[in-house]
């Protein structure tokens, strides 16, 4: 018996390590990912330079990660039951066309560092909406990061990056980041009823559905005017929109979704605050965007503001 003990203490330190391995492995994949999202900001910059508007970008955005989701997620086609396929509706709505539309506008006319940041307050919203409408209690922390992120927006809106726009257009691209981020606030929170009974696979199938669906009437309005043609011949519009479907949209769903479940969705958010430090990276890089110092310091205190706010 002490033998066998032996034998198997012998393999202990192995095990140890390669559970170590995994999960520094688990948390390369979480900064992988948010470093993707960091860029998208500047893919769609990119894009929408190229000739596209920004509703066309959103529609071939999640179209393309439709078709890849649908490999993943083909045999289920409705939910159990109308009021749950109505949510799903709703998640379309909130977290696709309403929340990527104006984003995509947003970027057209404003600054990709000012919006990224912004974005970055919408687990506030999602806080302030489940103390509205599931009862939850507000606490200390949230209050107070609230206003510390809440000031901090205001010094991006009111001192943000005015050679990459106008005054008045660099106001609205930060009016349409805000209303983005709220629609991702309640998208959120939408998710939780419908996270207990369909798999991620599913339900993102059907936001990504639902969310081209939705973007169709603006089309009726205003007629998508982008040559098709220009998808085989102008290959940094083909390239980008490819990366927004296929990597920022359908492999980094997936990628987030496998190490929140092996890490925890607690510790794995907070790395959520390195996606706008990316964009900022990014957009210096292929944009050539810079941050005023009064938009630096917003920056900071929305970062300081929503870690904060997310205290227990």
């Amino acid at each position: 018996m002490r033998y066998f003990k032996s034998y198997i203490n012998s393999f202990m330190p192995n095990i140890v390590t390669e559970k170590k391995n995994r999960t520094v492995l688990y948390h390369l994949i979480a900064i992988l990912v948010v470093s993707i999202w960091g860029a998208t900001l500047v893919n769609t910059k990119v894009v929408i330079q190229g000739g596209m508007r920004p509703d066309e970008v959103f529609l071939s955005r999640y179209i393309i990660a439709y078709l890849a989701m649908w490999t993943l997620s083909y045999k289920r086609l409705w939910s159990a039951n109308i009021k749950d396929e109505l949510l799903m509706v709703a998640c379309g709505v909130l977290g696709g066309s309403l929340y990527f539309i104006p984003e995509n506008f947003a970027v057209q006319v404003g600054s990709v560092n000012d919006i990224s940041f912004i974005l970055c307050t919408s687990p506030l919203f999602t806080m302030f909406l489940a103390i509205l409408f599931c009862k939850e209690k507000l606490t200390k922390p949230l209050a107070i990061g609230s206003i510390i992120a809440l000031i901090g927006v205001s010094f991006i809106i009111f001192g943000g990056n005015n050679e990459c726009a106008t005054a008045s257009n660099r106001v609205l691209g930060d009016a349409l980041a805000l209303l983005s981020t709220a629609c991702f606030g309640a998208y959120c929170l939408l998710l939780r009823p419908l996270g207990l009974k369909y798999g991620a696979a599913f339900i993102t199938r059907k936001m990504f559905f639902y969310g081209a669906l939705t973007s169709i009437p603006l089309f009726i309005i205003t007629p998508w005017h982008y040559p098709v043609e220009n998808f085989l011949t102008d290959l940094p519009v083909t390239f980008n929109l490819l990366f927004l479907g296929l990597v920022a949209s359908f492999f980094c769903f997936g990628a987030w979704s496998f190490v929140t479940e092996k890490v925890g969705a607690v510790k794995i958010a907070n790395y959520n605050y390195f996606s706008p430090i990316c964009t900022v990276i990014i957009s210096a890089i292929f944009l050539g965007e810079k941050m005023t110092i009064e938009a630096a310091i917003g920056s900071v205190l929305i970062l300081i503001g929503v870690f904060f706010a997310n205290k227990k």
